[in-house]
């Protein structure tokens, strides 16, 4: 996928097409939220696979290794699929991992709220149609789709008083501590002592719930700043990189390049061409 974002509707129409197969695991480059209104879906993800039934939400990482199987339920079926690279809303990608990390899925209660949700799909959706679509307006409409969900999440969690698992407290306690220091040159070491415990456990942890090593999800959330600054900003590639603790210019370029596919300055062109369209 080359687009920033896009979004479309699995319906019972989708369903008997038998053209489109959701059978297959598949590892994703984007970020994927699902939105049931109506039917279930079958989800495998972190090796178990468990059944929702609408409402509900699910948000999958990227590189998440996950399928998919939508279903009828009482004959109906409505799902919105929504598709987006994390540097489309890079000021809320980190939270969203650190919102969902161990729990994808996520029972709604109908009503009011439920109902403004699947309303700012219809609206991504009528825009991303558009012959020259605002991604400023989609972006928007996105980050309050996530907002409305955050709070219903809160007030879900608060009823149902679950005990949390110490990993997820400690990977949240990691995020918290990477979103301070993640411009500055640290090693892993660093973060496994701010936590008291080894690298090994603090690896661990990380495999288990975002399948990536503690110096991925570092590079990771430098690379997700790192194109912020550029489309965001007029620093140059030097300046970027200092801000973000790299020495030397030509090692960040490099490391950027094998990540995204991309030299920092082609991302930045071809991001600028995209965002004032």
């Amino acid at each position: 996928m080359n687009e920033l974002f896009r979004i479309f509707k699995i319906d019972e129409r989708e369903l008997e097409n038998t053209s489109v197969n959701f059978e297959e695991p598949q590892s994703q480059g984007y970020e994927e939220l699902l939105l049931g209104i109506k039917g279930e879906i079958e989800h495998f993800i972190d090796f178990k696979t468990s059944n929702i039934e609408a409402p509900f939400v699910s948000f999958i990482t990227k590189g998440k290794v996950h399928r998919v199987i939508p279903k009828k339920k009482e004959e109906k079926c409505e799902i919105w699929r929504v598709q987006f690279k994390s540097e489309f809303i890079p000021e809320s990608t980190f939270q969203l991992y650190s919102m969902y990390h161990g729990k994808a899925n996520v029972k709604l209660n109908n009503g009011t709220c439920f109902n403004r949700l699947v309303a700012l799909c219809e609206m991504m959706e009528e825009e991303a149609k558009q012959e020259n679509p605002s991604y400023a307006i989609i972006k928007q409409l996105l980050s309050l789709l996530f907002t409305i969900i955050e709070h219903e999440k809160k007030k879900l969690d608060k009823s149902r008083v679950e005990l949390q698992k110490s990993q997820n407290i400690a990977f949240g306690n990691f995020l918290n501590i990477l979103e301070e220091n993640f411009q500055k040159p640290l090693s892993v070491d660093f973060y496994a002592d701010k936590l008291f415990m080894s690298t090994r456990n603090l690896n661990l942890i990380c495999q288990e719930i975002l399948e990536q090593s503690v110096s991925e999800i570092i590079d990771t959330r430098k690379l997700i700043e790192a194109k912020n600054l550029l489309i965001s900003t007029d620093k140059n590639i030097t300046e970027i990189a200092n801000d973000l603790g790299y020495n030397e210019n030509s090692y960040f370029s490099n490391v950027f390049k094998k990540k995204s596919g991309q030299s920092p300055t082609e991302f930045r062109n071809e991001m600028k061409k995209l965002l004032t369209t």
